[in-house]
């Protein structure tokens, strides 16, 4: 028996109102032959969709275990939800996370557990890449720090045949072993959208696990967050309760991401949150992120 098949490996997803795509990322995965050969459950966070979602995923895909939320816990809510779940179902040697708006290549796990399985250690969290649809261009995978102490980071291009390392990471394609989860745990509650996975990664990194850009890329995904401000054209009133929204700025939880791990950055954080949404002008004119 191959070490693929001996692992026993947690599949976890979440989806919300977007199942073409929750259906054509379920059609990249499971099509696999090497993901075939895995010793997996398949398990899904469907919070609530009213489109159908679920009803379609179990239809084409009765294996897979399906979760209903409560239409409030977005994405990390979600898989932190489908996380907790997977492990009260039983001991996960491996856990692969995925966003459900990614289309794996054909070749994606193989690679995958290829890099984890050359490793031959525990306390691993590989970060795949995935490339834009449309341009071709990276579009999300791993970062790394300009300085250790400082929030500022820059995205690194995977290698094509080595793993290298990285302290922050975008979970649309996550493998993460169970040393991992022994040490770190799972996403943090603190995060209800966005910067779990950064914050997962950051604590990883600082805990001792190997945090490492898979080689090569492993799937599309377009990068639609858009910018990172309310335009001007808003009211007042719009662009603060886009600053408190856990899908804007997330003021509150970014701060205390911020304090967190860069303390020394907390000042100017707060200060560009309030700039960017008091005078968004600035913002408008000169296109800065």
């Amino acid at each position: 028996m191959t070490k693929n098949t001996t692992r026993k490996v947690a599949v976890l997803i979440t989806c919300f109102n977007r199942k073409d795509k929750t259906i054509n990322f379920l059609d990249s995965l499971i099509n696999q032959q090497a993901f075939a050969e895995l010793n997996s459950d398949i398990y899904l966070l469907d919070d609530a969709s009213t489109d159908g979602t679920a009803q379609a995923v179990k239809y084409k895909y009765p294996q897979v275990s399906i979760i209903t939320g409560t239409g409030h816990l977005f994405w990390a809510g979600g898989m932190r939800t489908i996380w907790q779940y997977a492990i009260s179902k039983g001991e996960y040697t491996l856990f692969l996370l995925f966003n459900d708006d990614v289309v794996l290549m054909d070749d994606a796990i193989e690679r995958l557990m290829i890099c984890y399985n050359q490793r031959n250690a525990e306390g691993t969290l590989l970060v795949g890449s995935t490339l834009s649809p449309i341009t071709n261009e990276l579009s999300y995978g791993g970062h790394a720090l300009y300085k250790p102490d400082r929030a500022a980071y820059y995205m690194l291009k995977p290698d094509k045949v080595k793993a290298i390392p990285c302290q922050l990471g975008n979970a649309n394609i996550f493998l993460v072993d169970a040393l991992t989860v022994r040490r770190i745990g799972i996403f943090s509650a603190a995060f209800t959208h966005y910067l779990a996975d950064f914050d997962y990664t950051l604590s990883a990194h600082k805990g001792g696990i190997d945090v490492l850009v898979a080689p090569g890329y492993y799937g599309y995904c377009e990068d639609d967050h858009g910018v990172n401000w309310l335009s001007g054209k808003y009211s007042l009133k719009k662009r603060i309760n886009y600053l408190y929204n856990v899908k804007g700025l997330a003021y509150k939880e970014y701060l205390y991401y911020i304090k967190k791990h860069f303390p020394a950055d907390y000042f100017g954080a707060f200060t560009k949150l309030w700039l960017k949404t008091l005078f968004p002008v600035i913002w408008d004119k000169f296109k800065k992120q």
